[in-house]
């Protein structure tokens, strides 16, 4: 019992350690873009989403390179589904009614609902090889640039080379001791994964698609309740679809780049189809580019069902 409590502590520390090194890299990071030049979009499309990604992305890329890749496919599908229905939940209820543009509708919605397909049959196959990883990162690459060029009207900024006297030095430190806390903190972030799977004799899948996702998807969850907060959760709404996207592409695509994934049927059982079904109850909710506090609370509903399933508790 000692055991476990202990690996529980560092879990929670590695985890904490984590998210406030992919949060403090991310902020960091938009100080470096602004200061060459990039346009408010292209800094959140390429440095928040993917900083808000971070957790999910280290840790599965440790997972594969210390001999567990059967994290990899739980972290990813429980945090997918936690965004889901976890973070819209609670940001349709807490917030004002959600209302989305036009823009979210039309351009990131069919890709995500794309995407989720894609996935499915990869994964739905039991196995993710090397030609599937290649496409999915192709495939995000091709997301970047197509939203890039379907929402990018800011004038990009010139840089002039005579300002890299003035280079936020203090920020690139921060920004480089941030990515060592990262690693270390995805590190023994998996560890006590796979020794509390083992204490407990449950599968590391059953740990990584609950504690590990909803642990990962905490940025996520942050910026999306600040976003309602602010009355801003269609804000909230193109971060969930977009931080999906990256997770179902590139944090499956680069893990396999070094090692094979193990998908195994409990997996798929416990994960696949319930991410493939909150897909597509958002798609449909939002058919009329709103989401009201009731659907918040029936996406809540669905996240509870969800843990009480695989925890056997339901």
């Amino acid at each position: 019992m000692l055991e476990l409590s202990g690996w529980f502590g560092i879990f929670a520390f590695s985890l904490f350690v984590l998210i406030r090194a992919s949060d403090v890299f991310t902020d960091r990071a938009e100080i470096v873009g602004r200061f060459f030049g990039l346009s408010p979009f292209a800094i959140g499309v390429v440095i928040v989403a993917v900083g808000t990604s971070l957790p999910e992305l280290t840790s599965s890329l440790l997972a594969v390179l210390q001999g567990s890749p059967e994290i990899v496919i739980g972290n990813v599908l429980g945090s997918n589904i936690a965004n889901i229905f976890l973070i819209i939940g609670l940001t349709a209820t807490i917030g004002k009614k959600i209302v989305l543009d036009y823009e979210i509708a039309s351009i990131d919605l069919p890709l995500f609902l794309g995407t989720t397909l894609l996935t499915t049959l990869m994964v739905a196959s039991g196995g993710f090889t090397l030609g599937e990883a290649i496409l999915s990162i192709v495939a995000y690459i091709v997301y970047l640039l197509y939203s890039i060029s379907q929402r990018h009207h800011a004038e990009e900024i010139p840089f002039d080379t005579s300002r890299l006297d003035r280079l936020p030095k203090r920020a690139l430190l921060v920004l480089a001791l941030s990515v060592v806390f990262i690693f270390f903190g995805a590190d023994y972030t998996v560890r006590s994964v796979i020794e509390i799977s083992r204490l407990l004799d449950v599968s590391p899948e059953i740990v990584a698609v609950s504690a590990l996702a909803l642990g990962t998807s905490l940025p996520e969850l942050t910026v999306s309740v600040m976003c309602a907060r602010k009355g801003k959760p269609e804000v909230a709404v193109g971060n969930v679809i977009g931080s999906n996207i990256f997770n179902a592409l590139m944090v499956l695509g680069i893990p396999r780049l070094f090692g094979p994934l193990i998908i195994s049927e409990q997996s798929i059982q416990d994960g696949l189809l319930q991410m493939l079904a909150g897909t597509l109850l958002l798609c449909i909710v939002v058919q009329d580019k709103q989401i009201t506090k009731w659907e918040g609370c029936l996406f809540l509903l669905f996240y509870v069902w969800f843990l009480g399933d695989i925890f056997g508790v339901l």
